[in-house]
């Protein structure tokens, strides 16, 4: 069977069988049919069955030397292991190549947090004169509040906001639901946004219970969202580089420092695992040593 036939195959098995988003498909077929153009450059005789670890070292040298990052050879090696996992299980091989196979090691880089007198200057810099102001102050103290991605905090709807128990309902990766408790704070600004803004604006079709809108009564872009954070941060002076997920980042940075449970972040993050959390565990090392030599009886 040619690489084509195999490749629709393994899309099927990925759809069913393994239930994966369509992006995520896609990504693996991507891989696989780099590999596929490879074989056909380098070893056109070589069938896929007959595949052997030196070969795909060299598919691992030649996406080196075209210029990958060590995250994305990791990424495609993940998807080329799957691949031959599923020509495992349909027979079409007998012994796996990839088993052997390692990626290149890869250093998760932390982006820059904000403090918490930086916060601050933040989200008491706005404008609150102005229905932009408004908004928008509603918008970052719900973000820190709560922790949200930029996806969950322009899908917020008004009828999952529970000011009565604090807590807000939102949609995560996967389409997945969580609870999520919701300061007092936050929950101020979005009544005087609600009370005295939004209610002045008509919604557009499908946008009616969507708890912030724009101008034109239409829900807000990822990209206005990092519009709003880049020009409230040079308003305010901090010169980091300051992104939407960084308040994100400083929400979890700030419970752990405060001395919150692991778990409860990871429950609140909407983190399928522990392990992901803990990239937002990034403590600086006076906060340790300053740890060590509260609780430690002999680090003195």
């Amino acid at each position: 069977m040619s690489w084509s036939a195999y490749i629709k195959g393994f899309k099927s098995f990925l759809q069913l069988e393994k239930s994966l988003s369509e992006n995520s498909v896609q990504a693996y077929i991507r891989d696989v049919e780099k590999l596929s153009q490879f074989m056909a450059m380098s070893f056109p005789d070589t069938k896929q069955e007959e595949i052997q670890l030196e070969q795909l070292q060299a598919f691992l040298k030649w996406i080196h030397e075209a210029g990958l990052s060590a995250t994305s050879q990791a990424r495609i090696i993940s998807g080329l292991k799957s691949y031959f996992k599923y020509l495992l299980l349909e027979d079409v091989i007998t012994i796996n190549p990839t088993d052997l196979l390692e990626a290149p090691k890869t250093m998760r880089k932390l982006p820059d947090t904000l403090s918490i007198e930086e916060l601050e200057k933040l989200l008491n810099g706005f404008d609150l004169s102005t229905p932009e102001g408004t908004r928008n102050k509603a918008i970052l103290e719900t973000m820190y509040s709560c922790g949200l991605r930029v996806s969950e905090l322009t899908d917020l709807r008004i009828s999952n906001v529970y000011s009565d128990v604090e807590f807000i309902r939102v949609i995560g990766k996967g389409n997945k639901e969580r609870l999520i408790p919701i300061g007092s704070s936050a929950l101020k600004f979005i009544q005087i946004y609600l009370e005295n803004i939004r209610v002045h604006i008509l919604p557009q079709k499908n946008c009616e219970d969507i708890l912030f809108l724009n101008k034109r009564g239409g829900k807000l872009s990822r990209v206005m969202i990092f519009y709003i954070i880049k020009d409230i941060t040079m308003k305010a002076g901090i010169r980091k580089n300051i992104h939407p997920h960084t308040l994100r980042h400083s929400f979890a940075t700030h419970l752990i420092e405060g001395g919150a449970d692991l778990r409860a972040v990871q429950e609140m993050l909407g983190h399928e695992s522990i392990s992901t959390t803990e990239i937002y565990t990034h403590l600086d090392r006076d906060f340790l040593r300053d740890t060590l030599n509260r609780f430690h009886p002999r680090y003195q």
